[in-house]
């Protein structure tokens, strides 16, 4: 799976594209090899999934990747999608986000706001109430969930 993380980071980088999350599912009656695909600074939508499959189809038939029978499903994280890295919250800095603790903080148990610093140890969320500008800095191990979120 090394090799094939690898090899596919390599062509999407090509495509102004990076992985955001790779899955080999074989509980599936045909096993799906599943492709969410990253474009920093942008939206990926249907044409960027087009690009991006046929781009990592020609390079496994060429690799002879998988002598069986699989499919290969490309598509986009979507708007609103769990960050489960470090790398992937560092991506999101700037972002709207919904912040879960596993300990409320201050009286606050969630927060959604504005992602606006990303350290190893912590992040920091800008927020309101009443109309009133807030920070929350948050611990990294107090994080029960973090995803990107739309903002009403």
């Amino acid at each position: 799976m090394d090799n094939l993380r690898k090899w596919i980071e390599e062509v999407l980088e090509k495509n102004g594209c990076t992985i955001y999350e790779l899955e080999w599912d074989v509980h599936e009656p045909t096993p799906v090899l599943r492709v969410s695909v990253d474009k920093p600074g942008s939206t990926v939508d249907l044409d960027v999934c087009t690009q991006c499959s046929d781009a990592i189809s020609a390079m496994l038939d060429e690799k002879d990747w998988n002598d069986g029978e699989y499919m290969l499903e490309v598509c986009s994280p979507g708007a609103e999608r769990e960050l489960k890295t470090y790398e992937q919250i560092k991506n999101a800095l700037n972002s709207y986000v919904y912040v879960k603790l596993k300990d409320p903080k201050q009286g606050i148990d969630q927060v959604f706001g504005d992602l606006i610093e990303v350290e190893p140890d912590h992040v920091v969320v800008a927020y309101k109430v009443k109309g009133r500008p807030k920070k929350a800095e948050i611990e990294m191990d107090n994080i029960s969930l973090i995803m990107t979120a739309v903002k009403l």
